[in-house]
């Protein structure tokens, strides 16, 4: 029997079961968002280097032209996800909180929505090592939410070798849907993305990851693999974090990724579903990433929706087009309940690495009091990667950051699990992102000082 038709479902140890709440959203094709008026890209919206900006004040430039090329191995290239004049360089406001150099567009009042230089490319006569430096200057990274350059990944170390490449179509966050539209919409994308990775990484398969409440989405892609080529795809179990690289790899193939290992130590590449469509797209139609499917949603927003947004679209259109906030809105997040970001400025830009804008409420958004821990070790069970959280907590309340070192701190997921699953309400995983924070800063002062 094909595994996507198997009754019996895959999963990792340990995790949560947090409701799902995707009934918003999951059955709403995606829409393209008009332009907006200005576009802000920022030169740092991934993991690694800023992007080093090619363009000056007065440019005019083109859907798809490259703005900003990588400033070493680990950057990417940065693009015009519209045509339009540069207005400005200049510092702004970033979703993480920061003031970063960006590059605004000004949009040219008859900008089409067609790329300017759409053609395919001969993919199957460029070597690896051209793919690869393809897909960095497309500026290409993950979009489930880490941003982390995709084209790294797909680098392999000498002496490692990739056998499996594992589609990440989980979604495992709540409210999110837009990987689950993109695996029902851009199967074709997909499947080229695939084939693309798995030349580049010589893997002998592929397998596609998806949760139970994606039924859809698994029957679909199960019934549309090409037959050439060696895949499957793998119901998974429903449950929280299963998107993560480690928990995936565990649910898919029962391998565990050591303490202080990546995938590839274990032969495995993981790649997210939105981020293989795109390279998919970029194949196709010479298209780089610059758009991206974003799912608005929540209670505290009029018309939940899947949006195709361009790079750089102010939140506030992303919020008006959708009919806007309620008047009981209390907090919009970038990214799911979960792992999320809270946002304090609206009129920050859409990333690459943003997958959804979540809008609550005061009903979901309540201030809860903190007592003392009562060992009760639920945080203990529901650790994806075996930590103890509760004498981690107690370390970082404390002040005992080089003493979390001893309890395997920097292997955790920042999942929030154990906050969740916490009847105290002590808010542990934002003390630890808190303490790998300054024992990171710390690591580094002590390496410069040498």
């Amino acid at each position: 029997m094909l595994s996507f038709l198997s009754n019996t479902l895959k999963t990792f140890r340990h995790g949560i079961h947090p409701g799902d709440y995707k009934d918003l959203t999951r059955n709403l094709s995606i829409e393209r968002l008009p332009f907006s008026e200005e576009l802000t890209i920022p030169l740092s919206q991934h993991l690694g280097a800023p992007s080093k900006c090619i363009v000056k004040v007065g440019d005019e430039v083109k859907r798809g032209q490259i703005i900003a090329k990588p400033s070493g191995f680990v950057s990417i290239g940065q693009h015009a996800p519209m045509s339009g004049t540069v207005k400005s360089i200049e510092m702004r406001h970033h979703p993480n909180g920061k003031m970063v150099e960006s590059v605004i567009i000004k949009k040219d009042l008859f900008s089409p929505q067609t790329f300017y230089n759409e053609h395919a490319m001969d993919w199957e006569n460029l070597s690896a090592d051209e793919l690869i430096s393809l897909i960095q200057h497309g500026g290409f990274v993950g979009l489930g939410g880490a941003a982390f350059p995709t084209h790294v990944k797909l680098k392999t170390p000498e002496g490692k070798n990739a056998r499996f490449l594992i589609v990440n179509g989980v979604e495992c966050e709540p409210y999110l849907t837009s990987d689950h539209r993109v695996m029902l919409e851009q199967s074709e994308d997909i499947f080229l993305g695939i084939r693309i990775l798995l030349k580049i990484l010589g893997a002998e398969k592929f397998y596609i990851g998806i949760e139970n409440n994606k039924q859809d989405a698994i029957d679909f892609l199960g019934e549309n693999i090409p037959e050439d080529m060696n895949g499957e795809v793998v119901a998974l179990q429903t449950k929280y974090p299963q998107g993560a690289e480690k928990m995936l790899i565990e649910a898919v193939l029962k391998r565990e990724v050591p303490s202080g290992k990546l995938p590839i130590d274990v032969e495995v590449v993981v790649q997210n579903s939105g981020t293989i469509a795109g390279i998919g797209m970029m194949f196709r139609f010479g298209q780089p990433l610059i758009e991206r499917v974003v799912t608005i949603t929540g209670p505290g927003i009029e018309n939940p929706a899947n949006l195709l947004v361009p790079i750089g679209t102010p939140l506030t259109d992303v919020l008006e087009h959708c009919g806007g906030l309620k008047e009981n809105t209390r907090q919009v997040l970038f990214g799911g309940p979960m792992m999320g970001a809270p946002q304090s400025d609206l009129d920050v830009p859409i990333l690459k690495g943003t997958s959804g804008i979540l809008c609550l409420t005061d009903e979901e958004v309540t201030i809860k009091e903190e007592f003392p821990c009562i060992r009760c070790l639920r945080c203990v069970d529901a650790c994806p990667v075996y930590l103890n959280p509760s004498r981690l907590g107690a370390l970082a309340k404390t002040r005992e950051y080089e003493g979390m070192l001893d309890f395997h701190i920097m292997d955790c997921v920042e999942c929030g699990s154990c906050s969740y699953v916490c009847p105290s309400n002590i808010p542990l995983v934002q003390r630890f992102r808190v303490s790998k924070a300054l024992l990171r800063e710390q690591q580094a002062k002590q390496k410069k000082a040498g």
